[in-house]
C-alpha cells in the first residue's frame, strides 16, 4: 500500500508516494527524477547508489525510502552550485579520474564525505574511504589524484 513521504533531497522537499518495500535508489531515479544516482548491483557491492545520508555514505539500493523520511540526502546534482561544479567534480575532470562515469557520481560522493571529516587523507586513507565504490574502467591512481587535488581546492576556498 503506497504512501506519502517527505524527502529532503539536496535541500528541497519532494512529497512522493512509495510503496513500503521500495528502495530509494528506485525513488530518486524514477519518481524525483534525479538520475545521477546509478543503480548497479542492487546488493550494495558496487557503490554506483551511493548517497551521503545525514552526513554517512550509504548505498541507497539497500536502503527503505519511508526509512529516510525527516533525514537529509544529498545526491550528485546536489552538489553543483548555481552551474558551477563542485570543487570534487572539477578535480575528477581534471585528473582524467571519469572514463564511462558510471561509478563517478558514488565516488565523487564518497570523496565528498572523506574530505568532510578528513580534508588531508593520505592514500591509504584515501583507499580505505572509497573502497565501497568499484571502477571496472581506470585503475584508481587518477582517482586518488583527483581526491588529493580536490582537497587542495577546497583549502584554497573554491566553492
Amino acid at each position: 500500500m503506497e504512501q506519502n513521504i517527505i524527502l529532503n533531497i539536496n535541500d528541497h522537499d519532494y512529497l512522493v508516494k512509495v510503496e513500503p518495500d521500495e528502495v530509494l535508489v528506485d525513488v530518486l531515479r524514477f519518481k524525483v527524477g534525479l538520475t545521477g544516482t546509478k543503480k548497479g548491483c542492487g546488493t550494495g557491492d558496487c557503490g554506483a547508489c551511493t548517497v551521503i545520508l545525514d552526513g554517512r555514505i550509504v548505498d541507497s539500493c539497500l536502503i527503505l525510502a519511508v526509512s529516510v523520511e525527516g533525514k537529509k540526502i544529498i545526491t550528485i546534482e546536489g552538489l553543483e552550485k548555481k552551474g558551477k561544479l563542485h570543487p570534487i567534480q572539477q578535480a575528477f575532470l581534471d585528473h582524467g579520474a571519469v572514463q564511462c562515469g558510471y561509478c563517478t557520481p558514488g565516488l565523487i560522493l564518497a570523496t565528498k564525505a572523506l574530505l568532510d571529516v578528513n580534508p588531508h587523507p593520505a592514500e591509504g586513507e584515501i583507499r580505505i574511504g572509497i573502497s565501497g565504490n568499484l571502477c571496472r574502467c581506470t585503475g584508481y591512481t587518477k582517482i586518488i589524484e583527483a581526491v588529493k587535488a580536490a582537497g587542495e581546492l577546497l583549502d584554497r576556498g573554491a566553492q
